[in-house]
């Protein structure tokens, strides 16, 4: 018998000083159905601007779905009917007249493997930047450098931006998938497990920038690695089944929790 999932709890204050928002995102008794089996149940949970909140849980609990709701990704998937609100910024972003473009647009995303464009690095970067009119070669330079910057690779990649993407390093590659989506400047970035494939030096590159990020970027990562859930993440919501278990402070998530089945996952009793 599933545990009664615990309703959003309040989150401390974080980054005050920067006037970062609470409860920037507000998700509020969201449903989503593929055709006829229910994936996500009645899921309410708020999330502050300029955080690491992790999804954890087993395999096909729901967590990458949910995550898929931010940016209505879900939309592309066939026969998927989703009930609820999810409000970002106060504009419920399952409203009728929302530009789904320009939703994708403030909410970037990175996937499990990186998926660079048969292209050169610096056309990598570009790309997202052209499709959303900035044509001038001398404002593309600056924005792809800073760019780059950002997600520590312009030191690796400067001397060679008019070469494939496809000649970087798995690790390399990933970094500049984020780079790419950080380019457009959303205001949320999602990660789909975005270390998985990769060894542990360049798992630790990408955790190293994502803690680097949430300074200007509010990031909501998926991650079936519950180490690295507790290293880089602010808050953790655990999933199992379609349902929110529970969601809080990470260290209480990892330390103290409030489920038994919370307790049983973290400890590997399951999963």
């Amino acid at each position: 018998m599933t545990e009664t999932p615990l309703r959003p709890v309040p989150a401390p204050p974080i980054a005050e000083e920067k006037g970062a928002q609470k409860d920037f995102i507000q998700c509020s008794d969201v449903s989503l159905w593929y055709g006829k089996m229910q994936a996500l149940r009645d899921i309410s949970i708020k999330l502050d601007q300029n955080v690491v909140t992790a999804f954890i849980g087993p395999s096909g609990c729901g967590k990458s779905t949910f995550l898929r709701c931010f940016n209505r990704m879900n939309d592309l998937i066939g026969n998927v009917r989703v009930s609820g609100d999810v409000l970002i910024g106060g504009q419920n972003i399952y409203a009728p007249d929302v530009d789904v473009i320009e939703l994708r647009k403030r909410v970037g995303m990175v996937f499990q493997r990186s998926n660079p464009f048969p292209k050169s690095i610096y056309e990598n970067v570009a790309y997202g930047l052209r499709l959303h009119g900035t044509k001038k070669k001398s404002e593309l330079d600056v924005i792809i450098e800073k760019s780059l910057c950002n997600a520590a690779l312009w030191d690796e990649v400067k001397d060679r931006l008019e070469t494939s993407a496809l000649g970087l390093s798995g690790g390399q590659q990933q970094r500049l998938c984020i780079a790419r989506a950080i380019a457009i400047r959303p205001e949320i970035l999602l990660m789909d497990e975005p270390a998985s494939a990769l060894d542990p030096i360049a798992t630790s590159k990408i955790e190293e920038l994502i803690l680097q990020l949430k300074k200007d970027f509010t990031i909501v990562i998926v991650t079936h690695n519950m180490q690295q859930a507790a290293r880089i993440s602010d808050y953790t919501a655990f999933f199992y089944l379609g349902e929110l278990i529970e969601y809080d402070n990470t260290n209480k998530i990892f330390t103290n929790p409030a489920k038994k089945q919370t307790e049983d996952y973290v400890t590997g009793r399951f999963g």
